[in-house]
């Protein structure tokens, strides 16, 4: 099987990564950092907003059964892309609306979506296009968040609204 990968943050990576778990196609996914300078990040590092790096989900997938254009338009559907360093109640740097790509295709697909999406939004989206280059995984309490905490208070409030609008939206996606 031919894998392929987009790296991707649109908030908090618990919810992006709840919901990429649920998408047909998708082999893996794994919260982490990008976007920023710091060799090491930490989460703490990354609260502080000086790493320069966001929260992101790095999405491996078959692009046989989706492709990373699929992979993008259920990203801008699963967050405010028009927002600028921010997520809801998530503020700063670290919740940036942001694609890492890994070559010119990916740039190249990026833009052509940003593009096409753009007149569907009330306001311009602000979403980041960057090289990827650094992908450092969060520690291992945030891996699979939200399937270890379903009854966590923001896992209830935030998380499960937004796995509930993508299994109504994207129900041929839809694990």
């Amino acid at each position: 099987m031919t894998k392929k990968s987009a790296v991707i943050g649109g908030g908090c990576f618990w919810c992006m990564e709840a919901v990429y778990r649920r998408v047909k196609g998708v082999t893996d996914v794994v919260c982490g950092y990008a976007g920023g300078d710091d060799p090491c990040p930490t989460y703490e590092k990354l609260c502080s907003g000086l790493s320069g790096h966001a929260e992101v989900v790095k999405v491996e997938f078959d692009p046989d059964k989706i492709s990373y254009e699929e992979i993008l338009k259920i990203f801008f559907a699963i967050h405010d892309p028009t927002t600028l360093n921010r997520q809801g109640a998530d503020i700063g740097t670290q919740y940036r609306s942001i694609i890492l790509y890994a070559d010119e295709e990916q740039k190249e697909t990026a833009k052509r979506i940003i593009k096409e999406l753009n007149p569907y939004f009330e306001n311009r989206i602000v979403t980041e296009l960057k090289k990827l280059e650094l992908f450092c995984p969060a520690e291992d309490y945030h891996q699979n968040y939200y399937e270890r905490n379903p009854y966590q208070g923001y896992c209830m409030a935030v998380i499960a609204p937004k796995i509930e609008k993508f299994m109504k939206n994207f129900k041929e996606y839809a694990v």
